[in-house]
């Protein structure tokens, strides 16, 4: 029973620091992952895609993040497409020029920076012209170079780089992650992307780009509609429209409650975007479902193989234990033989063999804890191992060994209650 125990305490625990590990890893790649999108337009039945329709705010995200508790962390996203940069004599085209939070960082799992530091929620509200770049990039530029603090051209916009992300690798779609370029979303969309117009409304070409009647006396030199002046330009204003975002990205607190974020997100975007019961919503929430279905049945495999494990220790050493008590028994037959001649009964007897195969199951159970621990502590020391202390399963060996010891304790003590006082009196 102390090998038995002490190998379950010790798998399991070793199995838990694992699957922990590999939970956590499939989780970087992205298995509670949420990804907001927004919605599509059409006319004429004639869908115009994804995205056709601007419907997602950074105040979307901000509600996202004070009224679900099931997501972890939100980020509201920015694409640039396709920019090229530039440092010294050296170029390339990101992958990815993408405009975030620093939450960014939280929900891709690239907190811990290979070198120099991340952006702050202070650079996005200032539209900082500062950046994070990925592993790929920094080779590619920078070739052997530190490329923290240096500056780069994203166009035509200079950025200064405050940190180098540290390495993922490709995703299981082949994809490179480290061609990538973080920086703050206001700085992507409003300086990089050239979209400031939907967020200030400001328009930024005369009348004549559009109505030709201006030029409808073209040798008079007059002007139809004459450009306004600074002043009368800031005397009327042009109407806000809202600042939009590409997407809003989630994490869900974990793999088991991305359904409950799901339906957290819907019932906030559509109270913010006043949709009604019954009408279509005006966004699309994707999760990642295949990582989902990767990591369950990972876990299970992982589960069931430990529960296996341990079945099969305790069966031996339940094996053991009957094995004891039967010899217990046929060499204590003559005082089994005493104590029924004297009064005993069937019943006490059986009561007898049984308290005592119980108590060497717990003895044996709280020994193997022990050493289940010790072993346990020894692997991550010296083996280097994850492990991760398992409460349930020094429960669980403690219930199983009395378990044990009364199902295989049973026989020894039932063949005992059933001597015959007389041949057992007489047995040498």
């Amino acid at each position: 029973i102390i090998i038995g125990v002490g190998a379950v305490i010790a798998m399991m625990e070793l199995g838990h620091g694992t699957k922990t590990n590999l939970q956590k890893s499939i989780a970087s790649m992205g298995a509670n992952t949420l990804m907001v999108l927004p919605g599509t337009a059409a006319s004429g039945g004639v869908s115009f895609g994804l995205g056709s329709v601007m419907t997602l705010t950074p105040e979307d995200c901000d509600a996202i993040i004070a009224e679900c508790p099931a997501v972890r962390a939100a980020s509201p996203l920015v694409r640039a497409r396709g920019p090229q940069v530039v440092y010294g004599s050296q170029n390339w085209v990101p992958q990815q020029v993408v405009g975030v939070t620093p939450q960014f960082l939280v929900i891709r799992d690239w907190t811990e920076m290979d070198r120099g530091q991340a952006f702050t929620d202070r650079d996005v509200r200032n539209s900082s012209k500062v950046c994070l770049i990925g592993q790929t990039i920094a080779k590619q530029l920078f070739q052997g170079e530190d490329p923290v603090g240096k500056d780069l051209r994203i166009g035509s916009v200079t950025f200064q780089v405050m940190g180098v992300l540290k390495a993922k690798g490709a995703n299981m779609m082949g994809s490179d992650q480290d061609d990538i370029l973080v920086a703050p979303w206001t700085t992507i969309k409003y300086r990089v992307a050239s979209q400031a117009s939907t967020s200030s409304g400001k328009s930024t070409s005369n009348g004549s780009a559009v109505n030709t009647l201006n030029n409808i006396y073209p040798n008079s030199g007059l002007e139809l509609y004459p450009e306004l002046s600074n002043t009368q330009q800031a005397d009327s204003p042009m109407p806000v429209r809202f600042t939009n975002v590409d997407q809003i990205l989630c994490a869900a607190t974990s793999a088991e409650t991305v359904q409950t974020a799901i339906k957290q997100i819907t019932q906030t975007l559509n109270r913010r975007h006043r949709i009604r019961e019954g009408q279509p919503d005006d966004f699309q929430i994707r999760d990642m479902s295949e990582f989902i279905k990767m990591m369950s049945a990972t876990t299970g495999m992982m589960s069931g193989l430990l529960l296996g494990v341990a079945v099969i220790s305790l069966i031996v050493g339940g094996v053991g234990i009957m094995n004891i008590m039967l010899v217990s028994v046929t060499e204590r037959t003559r005082e089994i033989g005493l104590r029924m001649a004297v009064g005993a009964r069937g019943r006490d007897i059986l009561l007898q063999f049984l308290i005592e195969a119980i108590l060497l199951c717990l003895a044996g159970g709280a020994a193997g804890i022990v050493f289940g621990r010790v072993g346990s502590v020894l692997c991550r020391m010296l083996l280097r191992l994850p492990t991760e202390i398992s409460p349930s399963a020094i429960v669980a060996s403690v219930v199983v060994s009395a378990v044990v010891g009364v199902a295989f304790g049973f026989y020894p003590a039932w063949k005992a209650s059933r001597l015959d006082p007389i041949e057992a009196l007489r047995y040498e």
